[in-house]
């Protein structure tokens, strides 16, 4: 299943939110401009913008605040990726050198501190109280996502609850953002409107399950990032957690260990007690579980060509190489 099916529906509006960007990422000074514009070239899926304009199309929206809006959430997804790559010392993204890594740690961060800035005033601009406090809780939520996944690094007693609370935290409430945004300036009605939450809620959470498997399983070239890196950083993800409840007492030592040392030295001993364990397929089923309570969220929403791209984002996210 490839993404560029999926937005064939929003192709204009896709572009029109790419013009939209790089009007928004002037500034004066020019290393903002540069870095800015490095990590937003640098590509990426257009998830989350991409979910503002398939919902809004499902709620039949005419105007333009959804373009606005999808480059706002662009803006603040790329500033959190700015400072969880100086946070995590990543030095590839997307098959490319991080910003951190070719401009510096104290440019990356104030660049982000730059797009979140530049975010709030777009989102001022649409004048929409609801648009504002949906964007500014999830942005702080966001940033609690980033402190609990910090907290739980190096930790090996995590748990699967502690693990998705940090999911929700940090990566499902953008999607939940997202699709709530399109329900408002659509204005969907509350049943709808609590329907969309619940979609992009569940297809967050579903869309990291997947990428945490493909930090053991993908190809680096189609992920863009070296595999377990999750495991070098002391990250305890679903797959290694599952291990630990459900292996041996000696593939549970080996992850235990792991995490608490960090680095790469136990990655082969580790890739083998996750296979050994099946834990790759406990946590696909984990995310595909997700993916339809995703769907069933949408019930109550308009049958659109607009409601069957949001299907196909569902299956798409359990499916997805990259």
């Amino acid at each position: 299943m490839k993404l560029e099916k999926l937005y064939n529906l929003i192709g204009s509006d896709m572009k029109a939110v790419d013009a939209v960007i790089r009007t928004r990422l002037h500034s004066d000074v020019a290393l903002v401009r540069q870095v800015a514009e490095y990590i937003i070239q640098s590509g990426g899926k257009r998830l989350r913008p991409a979910l503002v304009l398939l919902s809004a199309g499902a709620l039949g929206y005419q105007g333009k605040q959804h373009l606005e809006l999808a480059a706002v959430v662009e803006f603040i997804h790329t500033a959190t990726l700015l400072h969880d790559d100086v946070v995590d010392e990543s030095d590839m993204r997307r098959g490319r050198e991080t910003a951190n890594g070719l401009f510096g740690n104290a440019a990356s961060v104030l660049v982000g501190d730059f797009l979140y800035s530049r975010a709030f005033q777009m989102m001022v601009e649409v004048d929409d109280m609801r648009v504002m406090r949906v964007l500014s809780d999830a942005t702080n939520i966001i940033a609690e996502g980033e402190v609990l996944q910090l907290m739980n690094c190096h930790d090996a007693d995590v748990d699967e609850a502690r693990y998705l609370q940090v999911i929700r935290y940090k990566t499902a409430k953008l999607f939940e953002a997202a699709a709530q945004l399109g329900a408002i300036i659509g204005r969907a009605s509350p049943e709808i409107e609590h329907g969309m939450v619940e979609f992009g809620m569940h297809l967050g959470t579903a869309f990291q399950l997947i990428d945490d498997v493909l930090d053991y399983s993908g190809d680096e070239v189609e992920t863009g990032k070296h595999l377990g890196d999750d495991l070098a950083e002391g990250k305890p993800t679903l797959p290694l957690i599952y291990v630990m409840q459900n292996g041996t007492a000696e593939h549970a030592a080996c992850v235990r260990r792991s995490i608490e040392n960090g680095g790469r030295d136990d990655f082969p001993a580790v890739l083998e007690a996750i296979r050994a364990t099946r834990a790759l397929e406990h946590a696909k089923k984990c995310a595909q579980a997700e993916a339809n309570l995703a769907t069933a969220a949408l019930e109550a929403l308009p049958a659109s060509i607009y409601k069957d791209s949001l299907l196909e984002l569902c299956l798409f996210a359990v499916a997805r190489a990259f």
